[in-house]
């Protein structure tokens, strides 16, 4: 995919490297490409397994005496996929018409971007193991409270209905049918999910790559300064708009600390770029309702801040 966004930008357009818009366009392109490749192979797997698995199975093994449990598996799950939280959508989306339950596919979609295994390589390197493992325990902690919170406040009907139309015609899928059958009925149901977010994805995608080419790279550094009591939610409230993922904001970070901003502020900065993103909100929009991403942006932004401030009582 990096190699098509390469031809494109500068092979066919004879753009220069280094320039704002040439960055920004080849961001697009690359994601735009990912995301939508992924969105495509995932939603054929999931539909092609689950034709063999009626949706009250999936339900059964994560019912409500083991929400808990599934909050703590999808947080684990998502440590070991190192992606961004638009390409989390795709499985996002998945999880839900498959009917796990809103809870735990949020402790999924929160620890997805959050905490994962290249970026906690990246920060033992720069920092050490306490860092790297402080890293994962708030980023685990975060995914299970949120997770656990929406699970608790049975917000189902804050999903879109369309999610629930589709799991109501799993029903009539059994074991009964052929290879064919299943190849069939995966690749319509793929072709329906894409028809229905595909405009989503690549308007929080330009968002995201616009953001990417043209954000100011000192803000931060500027306005959350060590001296600032309100760094911490000033960092979280800079970093939303600044799409990336966990492992692009490493750089970052590392001249963030040299600078002298402490950690906590610069991890919460680091937690609002991955798991907060406006793209990412807006490619939420087709799958859940407005109510329901709010919530999801308190309990988030809460949670942030009060890691950022708690990392630098204790460093």
């Amino acid at each position: 995919m990096n190699f098509l966004a390469d031809w494109i930008v500068y092979d066919l357009l004879h753009m220069q490297p280094g320039q704002r818009l040439t960055d920004a366009l080849h961001f697009f392109i690359y994601d735009s490409v990912k995301i939508l490749l992924m969105l495509v192979v995932i939603i054929y797997a999931i539909s092609f397994i689950r034709s063999y698995f009626p949706v009250e199975k999936v339900k059964n093994l994560l019912n409500h005496r083991r929400e808990f449990f599934g909050n703590i598996l999808a947080a684990l799950l998502g440590i070991v996929t190192p992606f961004c939280s638009c390409s989390a959508v795709p499985v996002f989306i998945g999880f839900l018409e498959a009917g796990v339950p809103l809870g735990v596919t949020f402790s999924f979609l929160i620890s997805y971007p959050m905490v994962n295994e290249v970026a906690l390589v990246l920060l033992f390197g720069l920092f050490g193991w306490k860092i790297s493992l402080l890293y994962v325990i708030t980023g685990l902690a975060v995914a299970l409270l949120g997770g656990f919170i929406i699970g608790k406040l049975k917000l189902e009907h804050e999903v879109e209905e369309y999610v629930y139309k589709i799991r109501m015609g799993e029903v009539a899928v059994t074991q009964k049918q052929t290879l064919l059958d299943r190849h069939q009925y995966a690749l319509h149901y793929t072709k329906d999910t894409i028809k229905k977010v595909w405009l989503f994805i690549l308007l929080g995608v330009s968002i995201g790559g616009f953001i990417h080419g043209y954000a100011p790279e000192n803000l931060l550094a500027t306005y959350a300064g060590k001296n600032n009591f309100f760094a911490v939610p000033l960092a979280v409230l800079i970093g939303v708009p600044l799409y990336s993922n966990a492992a692009g904001t490493i750089p970052i970070v590392n001249a963030l600390m040299e600078k002298g901003m402490p950690i906590g502020t610069v991890l919460a900065f680091m937690m609002a770029v991955t798991a907060l993103s406006f793209p990412e909100l807006i490619i939420l929009r087709k799958v859940i309702k407005p109510k329901l991403i709010m919530i999801f942006v308190g309990i988030m932004t809460v949670s942030i801040i009060f890691v950022g401030y708690l990392f630098n009582f204790i460093l």
